[in-house]
């Protein structure tokens, strides 16, 4: 579902990241834990302040597949919330219809799961949802549609066909991978949630912007 120069863009982000942003990267990490160019084997310079928190920002950005424009107005918003920023910015990020379609299993990378959602394959309460930010409230359900459920993609989900690269099912959803649904029955807990992120040094970035 992805073209090669995309799928190189990743290997080489993830590399620079420190993090496997797709099951192609983390293969390829696996086999070069270094950084690309050809200065990634050598030893770095100690990062300055700003190049850590800004490495912390683009890699949470990264895992969520995001632009910085919608990644600025989720950290205005979680700023605005009661609690710890940081953690109120996952929380956030979390309950995006994308990234809830990864969790549940049924897509194995999050540009995969933003094509089902744009394409018109996924509904929420039974309403069909074509963005990809939409946020998901707890108590309510993601399904395919029933039209899509035989295509190869949806199939090769309810069969747990992504078993082998995703985290496990985190607490706060519900799912019932052979009949392709997932609840999601409370807001996620930044501890719960599988992205590799100093939170901290996330908002450090933005506060000091």
């Amino acid at each position: 579902m992805t073209t090669k120069s995309q799928d190189r863009r990743k290997v080489r982000l993830s590399r620079a990241l420190g993090i496997a942003l797709t099951p192609k990267a983390a293969r390829y990490l696996e086999k070069r834990p270094y950084a690309p160019g050809e200065h990634g084997r050598t030893k770095r310079k100690a990062d300055s302040d700003y190049a850590v928190r800004l490495r912390e920002k683009q890699r949470l950005r990264e895992q969520y597949g995001i632009r910085e424009k919608q990644m600025r107005n989720t950290f205005n918003e979680a700023r605005r919330k009661d609690g710890l920023t940081g953690e109120n910015l996952v929380e956030l990020l979390e309950m995006r219809l994308d990234a809830l379609v990864v969790r549940a299993g049924f897509a194995r990378t999050t540009a995969q799961a933003r094509q089902l959602v744009v394409h018109r394959h996924i509904l929420v309460d039974g309403q069909l949802v074509d963005r990809p930010s939409f946020r998901v409230k707890p108590g309510q359900l993601i399904h395919v549609k029933e039209k899509s459920e035989s295509l190869e993609p949806f199939q090769v989900a309810a069969a747990g066909g992504h078993a082998d690269v995703l985290p496990p099912v985190p607490g706060y959803i519900e799912v019932e991978l052979d009949k392709l649904q997932a609840r999601l029955v409370r807001r996620p807990k930044r501890a719960e949630v599988p992205v590799t992120c100093d939170v901290q040094l996330v908002v450090e970035y933005y506060a000091a912007r």
